[in-house]
């Protein structure tokens, strides 16, 4: 039995992190964090524009922001997915995931495919924190392009279940 009762809720907020150590030091502009902002702001999320911050900062940023306990409906981080030593995202986010949503990056992962062979090599993961939608994305604008592509078709759903509607 469908829930009529479910309004898409107004104050549905959103907040992109770019992991990146080059960005954040001015080597060079990140274009993959406007791609998620452009994306979640679509989808009826209030959204502040990206925050870019080093690689090497993010298992304390991720931490703080979790202990603060301010978190938005959907959270996507961008960066820091890789095999490179200083790509630690995965790493930051894991530990404080509820539940993990496997079958979210496996759609991601099968998606990146039809471009690219390397789409494989994102370690990257989805998952509930509390009542939030968290996801890692690899740095690139394609792999951002990717990730908001497999969300899309589902993400009103991930918002109905995180308010526990139960109309599958």
């Amino acid at each position: 039995m469908k829930d009529e009762s479910y309004d898409m809720p107004e104050n549905r907020s959103g907040l992109v992190i770019v992991c990146s150590t080059r960005a954040s030091k001015g080597i060079y502009e990140d274009k993959s964090g406007p791609i998620a902002v452009d994306w979640l702001r679509s989808q009826g999320f209030e959204t502040p524009d990206a925050t870019v911050i080093a690689d090497s900062q993010i298992v304390e940023h991720f931490a703080d922001l979790v202990e603060q306990g301010n978190l938005p409906t959907l959270l996507l981080l961008s960066g820091g997915t890789g095999l490179n030593t200083d790509d630690q995202t995965v790493e930051a986010v894991r530990p404080h995931l509820d539940k993990e949503i496997p079958g979210i990056m496996h759609a991601f992962w099968q998606k990146g495919m039809e471009s690219t062979p390397a789409a494989v090599l994102s370690r990257g993961v989805a998952g509930v924190i509390g009542r939030t939608f968290v996801m890692t994305l690899p740095g690139s604008q394609g792999g951002v392009k990717d990730g908001c592509a497999v969300l899309d078709p589902i993400i009103e759903h991930i918002c109905r279940q995180l308010k526990d509607y139960h109309d599958h």
